[in-house]
């Protein structure tokens, strides 16, 4: 288990966060209902961020579950992993910690460099007009081949 008070991550977990396309981001509502989804991130080497992008949605951006989940209760999970038919390989990380919905700033101009970077569908898209939400980690578990 890594503990994150000092961001000193093994070169294994920073080779698996930084390989992945998509992540599994969990929150809770009010009443404890779990809501997990699959996102798109990126890691500044403290923070995770994801954008409320331009893929088709069911509702309007600012209503989506896991933003009203989040302005509701701030604690948040996102597991990371890697599958490979040759169980040796498996390995993941979870993630614990706190998220906040963010809709411009300093910050929000950085994530959404970093998401285009990583991203060539983002580049296309306007990111940097819409919420990003942000994952500062509290608590960090790492499991199998890193």
């Amino acid at each position: 288990m890594e503990r994150l008070e000092r961001l000193e991550l093994s070169a294994g977990t920073l080779r698996l966060i930084g390989s992945a396309r998509v992540a599994r981001l969990a929150t809770a509502d009010t009443r404890g209902q779990p809501h997990v989804i699959p996102i798109c991130f990126a890691f500044d080497g403290r923070d995770f961020f994801s954008p409320i992008d331009e893929k088709p949605k069911r509702v309007a951006a600012g209503k989506l579950k896991r933003l009203n989940n989040i302005r509701n209760n701030s604690q948040v999970s996102l597991v990371i992993d890697h599958y490979d038919e040759n169980w040796s390989h498996l390995a993941y990380v979870l993630i614990m910690g706190e998220a906040k919905v963010m809709q411009r700033g300093v910050k929000h101009r950085k994530a959404v460099a970093l998401l285009r970077k990583k991203y060539s569908q983002y580049r296309r898209m306007a990111i940097h007009e819409r919420p990003m939400i942000v994952i500062r980690p509290r608590r960090l578990i790492t499991w199998g081949r890193l």
